[in-house]
Formats: structure tokens, sequence, C-alpha cells
């Protein structure tokens, strides 16, 4: 990500933080909307407690965004603990269509075209980096 990219970001967070639930709430129903597959990963699932954690999860991204290297080892064991809850490739784009409908919702003019980028980048970086465990899977299964 660029430095502006970065700055995007963590200066739409203060507004997207003071509306986690908002966000969380909106990101949640336009994903199972969106992506029936992956709603049903969620049944069972305490959803009160699951909004913290993408909330608490986004605010750690925010914060690491200048030292993406800091998020490898945090990244790759969320991505193999989604592996065991069924999560396939597919939805990562789900997931990241959502994201930014919910962030639009609950910035509204603020969610300027630049700042999408900027969350749209953010978001290419956490995925490819969750993505690698399914592909490694992919691969060995295929062989």
């Amino acid at each position: 990500m660029t430095p502006e990219q970065i700055l995007f970001v963590r200066s739409s967070w203060p507004a997207i933080a003071q509306n986690a639930d908002a966000l969380t709430t909106h990101f949640y129903a336009h994903l199972f909307e969106i992506d029936h597959g992956a709603a049903r990963l969620f049944s069972g699932v305490d959803m009160a407690a699951q909004k913290k954690k993408l909330a608490q999860a986004l605010s750690v991204v925010v914060h690491a965004l200048d030292n993406i290297d800091s998020l490898l080892p945090a990244l790759a064991g969320l991505a193999k603990r989604h592996m065991n809850y069924g999560v396939e490739d597919r939805h990562f784009d789900s997931v990241g269509d959502a994201l930014l409908w919910a962030l639009d919702d609950v910035l509204g003019d603020a969610f300027t075209a630049d700042v999408r980028d900027a969350w749209a980048q953010a978001y290419a970086i956490v995925s490819s980096v969750m993505r690698r465990p399914l592909a490694r899977d992919d691969v060995a299964a295929a062989s």
C-alpha cells in the first residue's frame, strides 16, 4: 500500500470504530445476502462475539498497515482456522464485497473513491495472505 492509501484507511478508521456495531451488522447482513454458502458457515456461531472479533481484527490491520510483515504470523494462523471452518477461496471475494458495502453504509459521503480504493487494497493484502493455505491445500489435494 502507498503511504497515501494507509492515510486514507487510518483517517477513516475513527468514524468506523465509533460505529463498529453498525459496520459489523451491515457486513454480516450483506455477506449473507450475497453468499448463502458463507451464511451456512456461521450457523451455531455467537454472532455478538463474532462481530466483536471482526471489529478487533480490522483495528489490528488498520494499525499494522505500515508493517504488514508483523501481521503475517497472525494471518497465517487465522487462515488455517478458517480452513477448518470450511472457508473456500470464493468466500474471500464475497467478504471483500460485503466489507466495502458495509464501509459505504457506515461512512456515507466520506466513503470517497480514494477511501474505497485504499480499503480495497488493504483487504486485498489480507486476503492474499489468508488465501495461501487454501491454495496449498488445493494443490495437495490435486496431487
